[in-house]
């Protein structure tokens, strides 16, 4: 199985004082492991935000590296138009980088690993987990 790391999942995996996520994460094989390029923008901008950005961003750089890094490209286009049209409809729209990450995973049939499981249970066909 191959799964798209969501921002909240990374975010715990760096604070997890018992360090279960973080070997958790570990123990997949990088190659099952994918981060959104949406998700990567979430966090450096987080970084930017609180003191010593630049410590920050260099922590986030090497935590970061193994994974493989998926665009939001011309391929997840269809499943956004058709995700938030649903969702629009059902008036249960999700955030607008919600709405990028769980298309990128549905286009490239990624099971998202993700604490914000309100907003993602409402995204028609798309498989996530929570870790945390």
């Amino acid at each position: 199985m191959a799964f798209l790391i969501d921002t909240n999942i990374i975010i715990f995996a760096l604070k997890d004082t018992g360090k279960q996520l973080a070997e958790k994460l570990s123990n997949q094989s990088f190659t099952s492991l994918h981060l959104s390029s949406i998700v990567q923008a979430e966090l450096f901008h987080g970084a930017e935000k609180y003191g010593n950005p630049e410590r920050r961003k260099q922590i986030l750089s090497e935590f970061l590296t193994p994974y493989h890094r998926i665009p939001f490209d011309s391929h997840c286009v269809p499943h956004y138009a058709r995700i938030r049209h649903h969702l629009e409809k059902q008036g249960t729209v999700i955030g607008n980088n919600d709405l990028l990450i769980a298309s990128t995973a549905l286009a490239y049939d990624l099971t998202l690993i993700t604490h914000n499981c309100v907003e993602f249970a409402r995204v028609p066909g798309l498989k996530w987990e929570d870790w945390s």
